[in-house]
């Protein structure tokens, strides 16, 4: 029986009941993003692999906790950047403790209007996203990548919201900066 044609809600009830073909089904359709995902985190491409087997793991063997299994793919994908997070923290440490330093703020996102972003490709934005400081990478990743907002950003990497806003602020300002000394 294929179950390429069976839906993610289909495929969690057979991986409760111990399917495997349904396992290996899940881990095909999600195995890719979630590697991505880690390896943006991490930037180790063995580690990403390590994190997205372990988060896997997790997955199925707590897939009855899930309560509503239509929703895999974003709970899979929380166990992943947690995981990533995780493993980041165990392996570079901010060379600032942020909770003590005083940070100006800004309302504005610091987009200089001037400064036309529109035609740099995405790729290059990436690549450069690589050459921040490990802290303003993930935090950057969280948010413009993941999509997660400031107040979840802090409660991952347990740091507080004023904290949060003003690393994503510098980590935009760090990007774009060295953005425009490729143009």
């Amino acid at each position: 029986m294929s179950l390429t044609n069976h839906n993610t809600k289909q495929l969690v009830m057979l991986c409760i009941t111990g399917n495997q073909k349904a396992q290996i089904e899940l881990y095909n359709r999600y195995y890719h993003a979630m590697y991505n995902t880690s390896f943006r985190i991490v930037n180790n491409s063995f580690e990403a692999e390590d994190i997205m087997q372990d988060s896997f793991i997790t997955a199925f063997s707590k897939l009855d906790t899930l309560k509503d299994k239509s929703t895999f793919g974003g709970w899979l994908k929380r166990i992943v950047i947690n995981n990533s997070i995780h493993a980041f923290n165990k392996n570079k440490h901010l060379d600032v403790n942020l909770d003590h330093v005083m940070y100006k703020v800004e309302d504005h996102q610091g987009v200089d209007n001037q400064t036309d972003f529109t035609s740099i490709k995405a790729q290059q934005v990436l690549e450069t996203l690589n050459h921040l400081k490990p802290n303003y990478k993930v935090v950057l990743t969280l948010n413009l990548i993941e999509g997660y907002d400031y107040e979840e950003i802090g409660d991952v990497l347990n740091i507080s919201y004023a904290n949060c806003r003003t690393m994503i602020s510098r980590a935009k300002n760090s990007l774009r900066k060295k953005l425009e000394q490729l143009y």
